[in-house]
């Protein structure tokens, strides 16, 4: 049977990595090239880091704009409920 087209390019582009995705040759925080003999830091599966104070620097980061997208969010929720409340409290003037 004749090997398929599909999976060579399937095997070519694993190779290359995929667009996207963090490269496992420099810290994803501070671009530190990583060497092949020193420990790698992971966090959120597949993101390297050279030390474990740019994985805890990046974890900070993360939390951080999680807490200023609920606060976000938040806010938005309250603005849609007060115009909502607004719209149907206005009153709207009938014609004799």
């Amino acid at each position: 049977m004749a090997p398929s087209v599909a999976c060579s390019f399937f095997f070519d582009a694993e190779l290359l990595g995929e667009p996207g995705m963090p490269a496992m040759d420099a810290c994803a925080l501070c671009n530190k090239r990583l060497a092949r003999d020193s420990d790698v830091f992971m966090y959120r599966g597949d993101t390297p880091y050279c030390s474990e104070e740019c994985r805890h620097e990046q974890m900070h980061l993360d939390a951080v704009c999680a807490k200023q997208d609920a606060r976000r969010q938040q806010r938005f929720s309250a603005e849609t409920e007060c115009h909502r409340g607004q719209r149907r409290s206005r009153k709207v003037p009938v014609a004799s």
